[in-house]
């Protein structure tokens, strides 16, 4: 599948800005077998003073901006052009929870893709009482460490609403679990609380989500988002699985990747320090359009 990707985030602050420096975690990443970036450009405006890029601890594209002089807005663009491959089902490899254990155990690495990373508390995601018995009951009777995966995505699409105004951006997973609401970063969260809890590695996926819009509908342009999905080592046979809580569903063809993470705080797509006196409103537009 092939899309054009499109996405714009515009910042207007309240009272100028100077010094200010970022990290921009935006741009889709090619991973082998699964995506290709066959294109991809950023801008900025204004220019920045000093821009560089780099690779992080976990594979993401790292865009670097820095200003020294005043300026009272900031926009981000990006164009990419990505290439998403269709996997084909594949057999439950993964173990039996009691087995995950020794095998985790027996894995003698600390590379980005370790599952070692991905156990414990997070900036963003600590290990919780609730979110951790919740997820047992949800998955005592999963034989395999995919299908309990699998229930808790189900069980969090069936247990909490969306609701884009019940949660901000630092909302924690322990609050979005009592209140059953929010958006795809809290469910997210939620998710790999809950299965780190019971001894499952998890990590956080920043991407884009291609939507369909209802038959008979036109396509709103710069009505698609940024997303959040999860992503979970099954074992060494089966590796790196994505499940998609918000929607019930596997990670698919309809997935772009950004980058992988423990928590949002990883992938964030900015964050920076800047000297103001004042707050800023930000808005943000999406675009994934298929290209025949």
């Amino acid at each position: 599948m092939l899309y054009d990707v499109r996405l714009e985030l515009h910042y207007d602050y309240v009272a100028s800005v100077h010094g200010d420096r970022h990290l921009v975690r935006v741009t889709p990443v090619s991973i082998p077998g699964v995506q290709r970036v066959i294109a991809a450009a950023l801008s900025f405006s204004p220019r920045p003073e000093q821009e560089t890029t780099f690779t992080d601890f976990f594979g993401n594209i790292v865009t670097t901006i820095a200003y020294s002089g005043y300026h009272d807005h900031l926009d981000v663009k990006l164009t990419a052009r990505v290439q998403v491959e269709e996997q084909p089902p594949a057999a439950d490899l993964s173990p039996t929870l009691p087995r995950l254990a020794e095998e985790i155990a027996a894995l003698w690495s600390l590379a980005a893709d370790a599952p070692h990373h991905f156990l414990a508390a997070s900036p963003r995601v600590p290990l919780d009482r609730a979110i951790t018995g919740y997820a047992r009951d949800v998955t005592g009777r999963a034989g395999s460490v995919k299908a309990a995966a699998m229930e808790l995505c189900l069980a969090i699409h069936r247990d909490f609403k969306y609701d884009k105004d019940a949660t901000k951006v630092d909302t924690g997973p322990s609050e979005a679990f009592a209140l059953k609401r929010g958006v795809c970063q809290d469910f997210a969260h939620v998710m790999i609380a809950g299965l780190r809890g019971i001894g499952i590695p998890a990590g956080y996926v920043s991407g884009f989500l291609r939507t369909i819009p209802p038959k008979g509908k036109p396509r709103l342009a710069g009505a698609d988002a940024m997303h959040a999905w999860v992503r979970v080592w099954c074992g060494p046979h089966a590796g790196w699985l994505e499940f998609d809580p918000t929607n019930a569903m596997p990670a698919g063809v309809d997935h772009i990747t950004i980058g992988y993470g423990r928590d949002y705080s990883d992938v964030s797509p900015i964050v920076g320090v800047l000297r103001t006196s004042g707050g800023h409103h930000a808005k943000q537009s999406v675009d994934v359009i298929r290209v025949e």
